[in-house]
């Protein structure tokens, strides 16, 4: 494993070198901001500024539906109709022995591995459930800002916590097979709600139609939107529909861009995003609070935790003894955090 950057010179340097087309320069950054901590927090105030002019793609949907092998057929659409280069980070299952990214997606786009204008990058999810990585919106930033103009992202499966990808995003593909099933739980899970393209992969199979009437149908009930999702039928495996497919996906884009949508939408996700990090920030104190989270340097929390410990185990106790109830020991620890968190040397 490379030797850590121990200072913020030594990953501009970094920066510059992903900026100038080094590819083991950008595969070290993305592994900072994939691993956390101090080093990723710098990068983001490297990256930010230089940030912004990249446009990203999520594809999510269940396992099986073929999201890689069509991710791959958007890669030679992307190329022939642009000309503009295009990174994919594909979010993997991790390696229940080492913690890694099993690399699938990698095989299934072995095709575009050695073109100089594509960058393919696999990334575990390290638990989270669902797949979406905590680490994708600063990883999406570094591929921004080292000039990749195209980001495809490519989530494990379809679940409850795949509506993130919402906040990473431009346009969202949802991918789907033939079977209500599939229908069913990309309702549930409300990928229909954050969908701007919907797909059925895998259409040369039985039962293509009854999944386009069904997602007619739920569509219609979520009422009236400036935007009806497209719902485009493909077959990866032989590349038919894929051309229509980025049709779509740039018709929703022009979409956007014509009445400042696209603007209004990264607005809506930089708000996402500072609410949950802040939130994170939060949390860590009330974790180090009561004992359950060591001072490091993540947020804010080598700072002020130590003062918040003593606090936190007295509210334990004082709750153990009955003399305070939870909701209003959790006020006091709140207010007790924020008083800390906004002192002048808190921030310093």
């Amino acid at each position: 494993m490379s030797k850590r950057p121990t200072s913020p010179a030594e990953l501009l340097s970094l920066a510059e070198g992903g900026a100038a087309g080094d590819r083991r320069a950008l595969a070290r950054l993305l592994s900072f901001v994939e691993r956390g901590g101090a080093p990723a927090r710098e990068l983001s105030r490297l990256t930010y500024p230089r940030s912004g002019d990249c446009y990203t793609i999520g594809l999510t949907g269940a396992p099986g539906s073929g999201k890689s092998t069509l991710t791959a057929g958007l890669i030679g659409e992307a190329l022939r109709e642009t000309g503009s280069p295009v990174a994919v980070l594909a979010i993997d299952p991790s390696s229940p022995l080492s913690g890694g990214a099993i690399l699938g997606d990698r095989v299934r786009m072995q095709e575009h591995a050695l073109d100089h204008n594509v960058y393919i990058r696999s990334m575990a999810t390290r638990g989270h459930l669902g797949g979406l990585a905590a680490a994708v919106p600063d990883a999406v930033r570094v591929l921004d800002s080292a000039g990749w103009p195209l980001v495809f992202v490519e989530t494990v499966g379809v679940g409850q916590v795949e509506v993130e990808v919402a906040a990473t995003c431009d346009t969202i593909v949802v991918v789907l097979n033939p079977g209500w099933g599939d229908a069913v739980q990309a309702n549930k899970a409300g990928l229909l709600e954050v969908a701007d393209v919907l797909v059925i992969n895998k259409a040369d199979r039985p039962g293509v139609r009854e999944t386009k009437r069904d997602l007619v149908h739920m569509l219609q009930l979520t009422g009236e939107m400036s935007w009806m999702p497209p719902i485009v039928e493909t077959v990866a495996s032989s590349g038919e529909g894929t051309g229509a497919l980025w049709q779509a996906i740039s018709a929703h884009r022009a979409h956007l861009e014509s009445d400042d949508g696209l603007a209004r939408r990264r607005r809506a996700r930089m708000a996402d995003e500072m609410e949950r990090l802040t939130a994170d920030n939060y949390s860590h104190l009330v974790a180090a609070a009561l004992g359950r989270l060591a001072p490091g340097d993540v947020g804010l929390v080598g700072t002020v935790a130590s003062e918040t410990v003593d606090a936190g185990r007295d509210l334990v106790e004082r709750l153990s003894r009955r003399e305070i109830d939870p909701p209003a020991a959790a006020d006091e620890l709140v207010a007790l955090v924020a008083r800390l968190a906004l002192r002048p040397e808190a921030s310093s």
